[in-house]
């Protein structure tokens, strides 16, 4: 009961006025965080009050008819909208339920839209006071999913980019004066430095030369917060592309250019948080929308354990499901199924409206796990071929493989995601790249990390990577060295899992602490018309940098024909002495891999791979083209993943 008057307490804050018990500024609010370096005369704001509706809205802003699923919920905003009575009068659609919450504002409304209804113009009439306005909603036919929607495989290596970070293919859009945060500053990391989406549409070609097959946005949604609103992780509007980055219909057009090269596009989704500036959030439709608290604002304590811990104390596991990620995030609660209904079909509507290939889940164990569950169940339903994968930022092999399906039922948590970001074998490689060896560390570690794909399903489904937008770039890690940096790229692209590198990463950029160093999410030179050097163009490239770009290229366009390092099996041998030896075998092509993570040169002999090497007589480097008429013996330079192509 005290929770709930807290609610009901900390919801008279956000409503409209006729709902606040007072007027309060943000200073005295403990879950307002004052960013790094502002100072308060320049952040004081207003908390969201509400009351007056600047803008009407439905969302989903239109829907599909003929989809697996008939039913639909509307959300309607506008001034006092739930005073009225709404009538709908269209061939196939019923109205099924009208549900009215305790901010006026606000009309949820159930329809049912019947197999073969007609594509059109559909009028809502909502009439008040003897008086009647009509809202035009859109059903719209259905795009053949002929080459839409196909999901994301092994088969691909995925591109991740910080689209504010990338190129700037329009300047125009880099600023407007009726945002929260006004102007572009590259001096500071916290800024907008005014990346776009046409400035990855203009490097395409680039990528599809590199060899990349995939590219993963971070967020592309607006987030029109005061400060630090580039990233895109505190979403204000979840149906708008920030216009920052351009717009909705440039989107799909970015979809559509990266189809016809054969590339996949993976879209990022927030479930847990939005940013404080949403609208949603400025005029809140029920107590329970978010997970609030008035007098001790509580932060998570971003630890999954407490999920499956049989001995977990109720206080930490509602921390974990109702904690703040930060302050300006206010905790999404899904178990209002308003909420949990808006979620699910904004993902729908955006698989619909641009035809992009998979979501990455961000921050996937936070919200309240049911949900998750059915977000993932309606997406299957919808959807034969869509794919999705959760970030998992935890420690412990069973610990991440047990949030995946067909892990088994822990502590009653039920999940449906087919894959994960691997962190487990992240940390296992980041052993290897700084020398650590011992019984259970570097090579081994790898080893046994990959012995625990018993785990999961399908553990080639899950997404590797060397470093990420939240961590130090992999080219700090290595301390720059460039043949840890070969060692690494090599191991990464041959083992099982879908690989995933970072924008820059064959450009060899530096810096570290992710999203708290001033260089971990730094522009890609060459972005910008004003850079002094464009690193796109080869002529401006230092001869490392070359060297790096040439070795990435020419190693992932090699694995995108490769039915062994993308479709093959994987066996491995226990490692020995720095030395990790693993084969993929494809249907007519098998792959020798030898990770040899010591400072020394070795000989290695091969007498104990003969199950594998059996068949086979010569061998082909991959990458120097050198051939290998002896496989009984093999030398191995320091630090250097070798790649042989077995031939009989």
């Amino acid at each position: 009961m005290r929770h709930i008057c807290m609610l009901v307490c900390w919801f008279g804050l956000l409503l409209p006025n006729s709902y606040a018990q007072d007027e309060r500024i943000y200073d005295d609010n403990p879950m307002q965080r004052r960013p790094l370096g502002v100072e308060e005369s320049q952040y004081r704001k207003r908390l969201p009050t509400g009351g007056r509706v600047e803008e009407a809205r439905i969302d989903p802003p239109n829907w599909w008819v003929d989809m697996r699923n008939p039913e639909l919920q509307l959300l309607m905003y506008d001034a006092d909208i739930s005073k009225g009575e709404l009538s709908i009068t269209y061939p196939g659609v019923t109205v099924e339920r009208i549900i009215r919450v305790a901010n006026p504002n606000y009309l949820f409304v159930d329809l049912m839209i019947a197999p073969g209804t007609l594509p059109g113009q559909m009028e809502i009439v909502v009439t008040k006071d003897g008086r009647s306005k009509t809202y035009d909603y859109e059903l719209q036919a259905r795009e053949s999913e002929e080459g839409r929607l196909q999901g994301l495989t092994s088969e691909y290596l995925v591109y991740l980019i910080m689209p504010d970070r990338f190129a700037n293919g329009d300047p125009d859009n880099d600023s407007f004066a009726d945002m929260n945060q006004v102007g572009v500053n590259r001096d500071k990391v916290y800024f907008r430095h005014g990346g776009d989406l046409q400035g990855i549409i203009d490097h395409l070609d680039y990528l599809e030369d590199l060899g990349v097959t995939a590219v993963w946005l971070n967020p592309i949604l607006e987030n029109n917060q005061p400060y630090e609103s580039y990233h895109g992780y505190a979403i204000t509007d979840h149906y708008k592309v920030d216009k920052r980055f351009g717009t909705n219909a440039l989107y799909k057009v970015l979809v559509d250019e990266c189809h016809k090269r054969g590339m996949k596009v993976v879209m990022d989704v927030i479930h847990n948080h939005t940013g404080d500036e949403h609208w949603f959030i400025r005029d809140i439709p029920t107590a329970d929308w978010v997970h609030q608290k008035i007098d001790t604002f509580r932060r998570s304590n971003y630890r999954e354990t407490v999920l499956l811990d049989p001995y977990v104390a109720q206080f930490d596991k509602e921390q974990l499901l109702e904690g703040w990620f930060d302050m300006h995030m206010p905790d999404l609660n899904q178990k209002n199924p308003f909420l949990a209904t808006y979620l699910e079909q904004n993902a729908i509507w955006w698989n619909e409206f641009s035809g992009h290939d998979a979501y990455r889940i961000d921050t996937y164990f936070y919200p309240e796990p049911e949900f998750i569950v059915d977000w993932g169940q309606r997406l299957k339903e919808e959807y034969d071929h869509f794919s999705f994968f959760g970030e998992t930022w935890v420690n412990g092999y069973s610990m991440q493989a047990q949030f995946t399906e067909g892990s088994g039922i822990r502590n009653g948590l039920r999940t449906v995601l087919p894959a994960v970001t691997d962190f487990q074998l992240f940390f296992a490689t980041q052993q290897v790249l700084a020398g650590q060896e011992g019984w259970n560390e570097g090579t081994t570690k790898i080893y046994y990390t990959l012995a625990h794909d018993f785990l999961y399903r399908d553990a080639y489904q899950n997404v590797i990577f060397l470093d990420n937008h939240d961590v130090n770039r992999y080219f700090s890690n290595v301390k720059e060295d460039l043949a840890s940096y070969k060692m690494g790229l090599a191991f990464l692209m041959t083992t099982r899992g879908i690989p995933m590198l970072y924008y820059g990463t064959e450009m060899l950029l530096t810096g570290e602490g992710g999203a708290f160093g001033e260089a971990g999410r730094r522009d890609f030179p060459g972005g910008w018309e004003d850079d002094y050097f464009d690193k796109f163009r080869e002529v401006n490239r230092t001869s490392a940098e070359q060297e790096a770009f040439t070795f990435v290229r020419k190693l992932a366009n090699y694995r995108k024909n490769s039915d062994a390092l993308t479709r093959g099996k994987l066996i491995h041998f226990i490692p020995k002495d720095g030395c990790y030896v693993y084969f993929r075998q494809g249907v007519d092509e098998t792959i020798m891999v030898v990770l040899n993570a010591g400072f020394t040169a070795k000989h290695l002999s091969t007498s104990r791979f003969n199950e594998m090497l059996k068949p086979f007589r010569t061998a082909q480097n991959v990458m120097t083209g050198e051939q290998l008429g002896d496989l009984t013996r093999m030398h191995i330079p320091a630090r250097t993943t070798v790649i042989l192509r077995l031939a009989e």
